[in-house]
C-alpha cells in the first residue's frame, strides 16, 4: 500500500522545480493532486523566467501519467479569492484536502539601501502574504474534518541574514513564525504544521545568472560551472546544491502518518548548513 493512498494534496508553486517534484512524489505514493501556480510573467520585479501555464499543464499531465487525478489552477497567491475558489473546486471534485504544501515563492536580489519599495512589497506579498492566503483558503476544511497536515517551504535564509537577500530572508523568517503559530492553533484539531528549510536547490529560480554573479563577481557572464565550487564550499556536505527530489523526501515524510507526532518543527534539508546556525 502506498503511503498516501486515498489522500489529496494541494500544492502551490507546482508548475516546475520543487513544486512539480512534490506533486510527482505524492502522486507516486497514491495521492490525487491539486496544482496551483502563477502561469505567466506577471511579476515585474522578477528577472528570471517565471513558470507558464504550459508548465502547469505539463505537471498535470505527468501526474495523470502516474495514474492519479489532478486539477490545475493558474493562481496568483497574492489573490486570496483565487485560492479560495481553487480550494472550493478541489473540495467539490475530490471531497477533501488532506495535505497542504505551501511552496510558491520568488527570489530577487538587492541591497536594502538600494531596494525599491516595489521589490520589497512583491517579495513579501508572494512569499509571506501568499502563504497566509493559501493557509486561509485550505485550513477551514481541515478543521472541519479534524485532520490534515501543512508543510511550508521556507529557506535557510529564514534562519540567518544574507547580503542582498534581506527582503527574501525577512519573508522566510516570517513564514516560519506563521507556521509555528499555526501549529499551536490547530494541534487540537489533529492538524500538524511544519516547515522545510532548504539551502540552495537546483531549480530555475536558483540556477540563474543573477545569482551566479553573487558568487563570481569577477566574471562578466558567469556560468553554472563557474559557480559550482563556490556553492559547494558553502555547505558542510560538499555539494553545490540539493536536488528537488531531496526536498520532496522531507515534504513527503512530514505529510505522512509517520510524522503525526511532529508539529511546529523546522527541518533543514541543507547539506549541513544548519550546523552553523543557532
Amino acid at each position: 500500500m502506498a503511503r498516501l493512498d486515498g489522500k489529496v494534496a494541494f500544492i502551490t508553486g507546482a508548475a516546475r522545480g520543487q513544486g512539480r517534484s512534490h506533486a510527482l512524489r505524492f502522486a507516486a505514493e497514491g495521492a490525487d493532486v491539486v496544482l496551483c501556480d502563477l502561469g505567466g510573467d506577471d511579476l515585474e520585479t522578477v528577472g528570471y523566467t517565471l513558470p507558464t501555464r504550459e508548465d502547469l499543464e505539463e505537471t498535470k499531465r505527468l501526474v495523470e501519467g502516474i495514474g492519479r487525478r489532478a486539477l490545475a489552477f493558474p493562481v496568483d497567491v497574492r489573490d486570496g479569492e483565487q485560492l479560495i475558489d481553487a480550494a472550493d473546486q478541489a473540495l467539490h471534485a475530490f471531497g477533501a484536502i488532506d495535505v497542504l504544501v505551501v511552496n510558491a515563492a520568488i527570489c530577487t536580489f538587492s541591497e536594502l539601501a538600494a531596494m525599491s519599495r516595489r521589490v520589497w512589497d512583491e517579495t513579501v506579498d508572494v512569499n509571506l502574504g501568499g502563504a497566509f492566503n493559501t493557509v486561509r483558503a485550505v485550513l477551514p476544511s481541515m478543521i472541519e474534518r479534524r485532520s490534515g497536515s501543512v508543510v511550508a517551504t521556507a529557506s535557510m535564509a529564514g534562519r540567518a541574514g544574507w547580503e542582498t537577500l534581506g527582503h527574501y530572508a525577512a519573508s522566510k523568517w516570517g513564514l516560519i513564525g506563521l507556521i509555528k503559530s499555526l501549529a499551536l492553533e490547530v494541534a487540537s484539531y489533529g492538524i500538524t504544521a511544519n516547515v522545510i528549510c532548504p539551502s540552495g536547490v537546483n531549480t530555475p529560480m536558483a540556477n540563474d545568472e543573477r545569482s551566479f554573479r553573487l558568487f563570481r563577481p569577477d566574471l562578466e557572464n558567469p556560468t553554472v560551472d563557474d559557480v559550482l565550487p563556490a556553492l559547494a564550499a558553502m555547505n558542510v556536505i560538499p555539494v553545490p546544491w540539493g536536488e528537488p527530489d531531496d526536498i520532496s523526501d522531507a515534504v513527503l515524510f512530514l505529510a505522512c502518518q509517520e510524522a503525526s507526532g511532529i508539529t511546529g518543527a523546522t527541518l533543514a534539508v541543507a547539506a549541513g548548513a544548519s550546523a552553523r546556525n543557532i
